[in-house]
């Protein structure tokens, strides 16, 4: 598999916490801004989680019904407003908190869990104990499965990313025809075939998926950095997610 090459960014360059700032305003104000922002960090990091409290030992409807409730009270406490990114990751701050959720909070959660309660994101389209049977090396702990996922998550949200963006470009079918080429080296053969669908040359092709892969590991690092305080957390958590992916 092939992962977006860490880079070294210079500590004079301007450093985007956009989705931070957004975060942190969660629970103080109603944009559609902070609400659009945590969603995406929500889907980004639900799996994840849930994946943490299946491997702690809860089922899987008790598990997807805790990760709901978690998020909700981090919203209703207001806790999202105060993180400071300067004293830790996102992810860290989500992990540590779940773990004293799970520990302090799980008779009040599981009282009022069921009946029609609030949701802080649809499930529509996550398949969580599918996806918990079949990618996860169940000889892992909790906090090594959390990573795990967290790692495909951010991967996912990049390759989403990049798909829109050709979409706006009407290259839906150059995306397709390609996408397989992002994470996995071709053979000379597969090149060909392609090339024939798309009606360019082998050439055309790989320049192509050389701009792609490019880009998609511009997309991974911009996913990372928003939840991150500095260029220097950047690299460490890019470091973090590829062993995260050999796991």
């Amino acid at each position: 598999m092939i992962f977006p090459e860490p880079a070294i960014v210079p500590q004079h360059q301007k450093f985007d916490t956009t989705h931070w700032s957004m975060v942190m305003l969660a629970g103080k104000t109603h944009s559609a801004q902070c609400a659009e922002a945590l969603e995406r960090l929500c889907r980004t990091y639900w799996l994840p989680l849930y994946f943490f409290v299946r491997g702690r030992g809860f089922g899987a409807e008790d598990a997807q019904d805790l990760t709901q409730q978690f998020f909700l009270t981090l919203l209703a406490r207001n806790d999202f407003s105060t993180v400071n990114p300067a004293k830790g990751k996102f992810r860290t701050f989500l992990l540590t908190s779940l773990t004293h959720f799970l520990a302090n909070e799980w008779d009040r959660s599981k009282a009022a869990k069921r009946g029609g309660g609030k949701t802080i994101i649809s499930l529509e389209g996550i398949k969580a104990e599918e996806s918990y049977q079949v990618e996860l090396s169940h000889h892992i702990s909790p906090d090594k499965s959390f990573d795990q996922r967290w790692a495909i998550s951010v991967l996912e949200q990049a390759l989403l990313q990049l798909e829109r963006e050709l979409m706006q470009q009407g290259k839906q079918k150059l995306f397709e025809e390609l996408k397989q080429f992002l994470t996995n080296d071709p053979k000379e053969q597969d090149y060909s075939e392609v090339a024939v669908g798309l009606g360019m040359s082998n050439q055309h092709v790989a320049v192509t998926v050389f701009r792609l892969r490019k880009r998609y590991g511009e997309l991974v690092r911009s996913e990372v950095a928003q939840t991150v305080a500095s260029p220097l957390d950047l690299e460490d958590e890019m470091r973090h997610l590829f062993q995260a992916l050999m796991l």
